[in-house]
């Protein structure tokens, strides 16, 4: 016999599951991008800055002018502007996760990435989890400073995390088309305008600032099928605040509900389409 088969075989690896693959692969990929957040911190204070601002001037240069439910006491406002002030904090983190995944591109380490044994939509699936984590630190101190200026909730611990989760969902969901405007693009300047460009109308066309009851007729029906504002009308009922005038959508009836179905079909729709496009970037 020779030396060769002498030699004691090894077990060949198990190969692991494709799930259970992507989801170790993610998690390292994660990793790594929580890695980088951690030791750039300035990604996360100026993340702060412009949502700490918007409470601070719509709720003292506004709040005496809006009028909700009838009236104009600033602190009515106060609690009415906070679900919506939320809601835009963790969907204009999209620009932050389509410029990330730019500038990964424009370094090269998408290709990278590409040429290893792993799981194809493990690259984005790890940085929208990394996305997700500092979306919720800032929705703690935006939390915190909302109790601060006047914010209050009128229905309970529980039910105020499940507003929190929605806003979650939300920001998750819209990660993933940051993702695809990141991998569309060639540079990081163009994926952070091409991020904050859509998002304005979007949440300004809402019910997250004014009572669309006392919007034009189109632009109120436009307003009330918008998922944005259904996910701020969810966070309002789930905390006990305000809310806009009756309506007869049905993502007005039914927010959570809506919420829910409109994040879920965004998620599957854009990491579809994401995952495509990083199967084919150059």
């Amino acid at each position: 016999m020779t030396a060769a088969t002498d030699a004691p075989r090894l077990a060949a690896p198990r190969p692991r599951g494709g799930i259970v693959q992507s989801l170790t692969d993610s998690l390292v990929v994660a990793r790594r991008n929580l890695i980088r957040m951690r030791r750039i911190p300035e990604m996360m204070i100026f993340g702060l800055v412009q949502p700490i601002m918007f409470v601070v001037l719509f709720s003292y240069v506004f709040g005496g002018s809006m009028n909700i439910g009838g009236s104009t006491d600033p602190s009515v406002y106060r609690n009415f502007l906070m679900a919506g002030i939320f809601a835009q904090t963790v969907t204009f983190a999209t620009a932050g996760a389509g410029a990330g995944i730019a500038d990964d591109m424009h370094k090269g380490l998408i290709d990278r990435f590409r040429s290893l044994p792993m799981a194809r939509g493990a690259v984005l699936t790890g940085r929208t989890l990394a996305d997700l984590v500092q979306t919720a630190l800032t929705v703690v101190v935006l939390a915190v400073v909302a109790l601060l200026v006047g914010w209050r909730i009128d229905a309970g611990v529980p039910k105020a995390l499940a507003a929190f989760a929605l806003l979650l969902l939300l920001g998750y969901a819209f990660s993933w088309i940051g993702a695809l405007i990141g991998l569309s693009v060639r540079t990081p300047e163009a994926a952070t305008s091409g991020g904050l460009i859509w998002l304005f109308p979007v949440t300004f066309t809402s019910n997250a600032f004014v009572d669309s009851g006392r919007m034009t007729p189109w632009l109120r029906h436009v307003a009330e099928w918008n998922p944005f504002s259904a996910t701020v009308q969810a966070c309002r009922e789930l905390f006990g605040n305000p809310g806009v005038s009756p309506s007869d959508a049905w993502p007005m009836q039914h927010p959570v509900w809506a919420s829910v179905i409109w994040s879920l079909l965004i998620i599957v729709v854009f990491r579809t389409l994401a995952v495509r496009k990083y199967r084919s970037a150059a």
